[in-house]
């Protein structure tokens, strides 16, 4: 059966058709090494399988690498696929980003043209629902391809890692809270310097914080931050994350800014290496859509 031939076809009609034997072969192989050297989307009706760090995506649609109000960058990584519902958003919060006086979104990586585990990098973006977004808008003109290999996103933490830098402006907020409203968005990622600046000047300003319940605290994210969206009604295969706990977070993020929390003891070092993650280990949709793919 042809890739071409499966649009529509249930994933367990899939799996029957490989049979066993071939599957099993399947299933040996190194999870990211298959998902990471795929040549183009996995044909079919758009559908994200299993969790944001353990899955696949069917379907994908590319995000162009110039649009209106966006422009994608490290265009060699080919991560600039997802579920058409976060390309959706993307192209929404490039028309609010231009709207609350940003400019255009430099957009990182969003996920394989098949999702899965990556070659190098994220432990997440595997099911087309993550989505980076620098920190910094576009430079003017537009940014060639050999920029966009080469130009770095600058960090808005300060040395100290508990508040910002002199790069942090008045409409960082206003760029965050218009991706929190999106009603797609589960979570945003920011590092937790960002999440305790955005509390301090939403609560002196005395206004509504419960937008800041999207917003979640995770080390690095300094110079970007990392949409998450919900999963989508038309992939019942897909693996939510819990919500967020209730409330702003305002007071929760405090506890990641001691001096133990900025300066943890080194841990000790793993005897063995981590087991590499395997086809088998992927939802059984993944497992199918991996014997299909076409690789570079």
């Amino acid at each position: 059966m042809k890739a071409a031939g499966w649009i529509g076809v249930g994933i367990g009609a899939l799996v029957i058709a490989l049979g066993a034997p071939a599957q099993a072969q399947v299933d040996k192989r190194v999870a990211k090494e298959v998902f990471g050297r795929a040549a183009g989307p996995a044909a079919g009706q758009s559908r994200a399988f299993g969790g944001y760090a353990k899955g696949c995506l069917m379907g994908a649609a590319q995000l162009a690498a110039t649009g209106p109000g966006w422009q994608a960058m490290r265009l060699s990584r080919d991560r600039r696929y997802g579920h058409p519902a976060l390309i959706a958003f993307i192209k929404r919060l490039s028309v609010k980003a231009v709207k609350v006086g940003w400019g255009q979104l430099l957009v990182g990586d969003l996920a394989q043209a098949a999702g899965g585990p990556m070659l190098t990098g994220h432990a997440s973006h595997q099911i087309g629902l993550d989505a980076d977004i620098w920190l910094m808008p576009a430079p003017k003109p537009n940014l060639t391809r050999r920029d966009r290999e080469r130009l770095s996103a600058r960090s808005v933490v300060a040395a100290d890692r508990r508040s910002v830098n002199k790069r942090w402006t008045p409409v960082h907020p206003l760029l965050l809270r218009a991706a929190a409203d999106d009603a797609v968005v589960a979570r945003i990622f920011v590092n937790p310097a960002i999440k305790r600046k955005l509390c301090r000047e939403e609560r002196a300003a005395g206004a509504n914080t419960a937008w800041l319940r999207k917003i979640r605290p995770w080390w690095g994210h300094s110079a970007h931050f990392h949409v998450r969206l919900h999963c989508p009604a038309d992939s019942p295969g897909c693996t939510p994350q819990a919500p967020p706990p209730p409330g702003d977070g305002c007071d929760e993020v405090e506890k990641w800014l001691t001096d133990e929390a900025l300066a943890p003891k080194p841990r000790k070092k793993r005897r063995k290496p981590r087991r590499q993650l395997t086809v088998a280990d992927l939802p059984q949709a993944c497992r199918a859509i991996a014997e299909r793919l076409k690789r570079r």
